[in-house]
């Protein structure tokens, strides 16, 4: 190539990485496109993870409304060959910290794009997506014993002395008062030796499986990255997935300790209904609320059990499926899950009553809701994101007869529940799908849908399940879920242990 081609090409490319500084400052999604390769390959990354192709690249721009301000610093190129050079800048937040910016421009014999990209941002002091309050310890241990050294991520619905429960939602946090004393939970793992690391978010209160809080973002799911974390104890978990803690206290009431913990490939236990105390938490529906928690490993799993967790009632028998439940998840999630239950004895399981045990199970939730928080919700609907809104909208309708029919039902299938498993432990999907793309703007009811009709038989048995962690051919996490008899709950984490193995 001669000189003069060289010098035309290397102005060319100034000329590109100016256009797209400008369009990145003024979000011009049509230009941005433009100006990143239009391959399958093409790769942009930053602390969030990986988008790969141009289409995921294009898709998070559009969803995102803009990067944030910032003026270049410095800039650095390093020619590669004719056709391709590295362009390495310094950048200057308008709020503050510097960062960096990694580009491969290639120039395809027509025009410079960009084929792969990093984006490095300086560290923030406190990630608001994760954590309410959050400190090194928030809490120190008040005794010492077997969780000495370990952390633990709060969900915000936990009473901590000397602070509020914010119950994911700014209003209620305004109004709440400072708290005297601890939840038995918290108090229990302080006295275990466990430090108290912070407050993480939560769903606004606990109603909801999705991690998507419409005021203080969705926490991160570093397992899946670009994808939801699940709900409602969303900040524990990916508190508990990114490192920042070892222990997830949090609850699950239709889920949600189990759909976290399949989403972002962590173990969970949901205990059995009462088996560990309540007292100090902000309830949802406590015909179904129970206090569980998340951790990384089974052995970790179990130590928190040893402190939380009565003695067992129960021995777990036998391992049994039901192919009709499994039809439920998808097929990635099938074949993730379904290497682990080789041995099992497929049981006849009435999948056609489903969705009249769930919809039983849903009016004693919203009615059990707005019991719980109907008075402090009049006049304050519209302070809540449109989906939890709509739901508190419908619990507002619920009557006093229609409640009293669904508890019914739900007491006349706990019975059949229990006596259909027999005290063996039924192995079914956590979740009915990997975790939705955080870009979605629609389908999450569906997907929240066909999640409860699996989760709803724990539920409403009052049983305990632990989530196992798996993984799909496509490397996403995914949930096994061991429901066992009730009172079952410390050799039911040691059975899960040893099916993993």
């Amino acid at each position: 190539m001669s000189e003069v081609a060289r010098v035309s090409l290397r102005s060319g490319l100034t000329a590109a990485f100016w256009e797209y500084e400008r369009a990145l400052m003024a979000n011009d999604l049509e230009a941005l496109d433009r100006l990143f390769a239009a391959y399958a390959t093409t790769l942009r990354g930053d602390a969030g993870g990986l988008l790969v192709g141009h289409d995921a690249i294009s898709a998070f721009r559009g969803s995102r409304g803009g990067a944030p301000a910032r003026r270049i610093v410095a800039t650095h190129v390093q020619e590669i060959d004719d056709r391709h050079a590295l362009v390495v800048a310094v950048t200057e937040l308008a709020t503050g910290g510097r960062g960096q910016q990694t580009q491969l421009w290639r120039h395809d014999g027509t025009a410079w794009a960009v084929t792969a990209a990093h984006v490095a941002g300086s560290a923030p002091a406190l990630d608001r997506r994760v954590w309410r309050v959050v400190g090194d310890p928030l809490v120190p241990p008040t005794g010492t014993g077997p969780l000495g050294g370990e952390t633990v991520a709060v969900k915000d619905l936990f009473a901590v002395a000397g602070q509020r429960i914010g119950a994911g939602n700014p209003t209620w946090l305004e109004s709440a008062p400072v708290e005297n004393e601890n939840a038995a939970a918290v108090d229990a793992l302080l006295g275990a030796g466990a430090s108290l690391r912070g407050l993480a978010r939560t769903d606004e209160l606990a109603y909801s499986l999705a991690g998507t809080n419409p005021h203080y973002g969705t926490p991160p799911n570093p397992r899946a990255p670009h994808r939801i974390s699940g709900g409602s104890t969303s900040g524990p978990a990916s508190a508990v997935s990114l490192g920042h803690a070892t222990i997830g206290l949090g609850t699950d009431t239709g889920g949600s300790i189990r759909v976290p913990a399949a989403y972002q490939g962590l173990w969970g236990i949901r205990p059995t209904h009462g088996a560990v105390s309540a007292a100090g938490l902000l309830p949802l529906a406590p015909s179904f609320d129970t206090v569980g928690w998340l951790t990384r490993g089974p052995d970790l799993l179990a130590g928190v059990g040893a402190v939380l967790l009565p003695e067992d009632t129960a021995v777990p028998g036998d391992l049994v499926t039901a192919s009709g439940l499994w039809e439920l998840a998808t097929p990635d999630v099938r074949d993730a899950v379904e290497p682990r239950t080789a041995g099992a004895v497929d049981l006849d399981w009435p999948v056609s009553d489903l969705p009249t045990w769930l919809e039983a199970f849903r009016v004693v939730q919203a009615g059990e809701a707005w019991a719980s928080h109907g008075a402090w919700l009049e006049g304050r609907l519209d302070g809540l994101g449109p989906d939890i809104r709509s739901r508190f909208e419908v619990a507002a309708t619920v009557t006093p007869s229609a409640l009293a029919a669904a508890r019914a039902v739900v007491d006349e299938v706990r019975d059949q529940i229990r006596d259909r498993l027999a005290g063996r432990v039924l192995l079914l999907p956590s979740a009915s799908s990997v975790a939705p793309s955080a870009l979605a703007t629609a389908g999450l009811d569906e997907v929240r849908r066909a999640t409860m009709l699996l989760t709803c038989i724990a539920g409403i048995g009052g049983l305990p399940v632990v989530s196992v962690p798996v993984e799909t051919g496509d490397r996403l996490p995914a949930g096994l879920s061991l429901v066992g008899p009730a009172g079952s709950d410390r050799a039911l984490i040691d059975l899960a242990h040893a099916l993993a193995d």
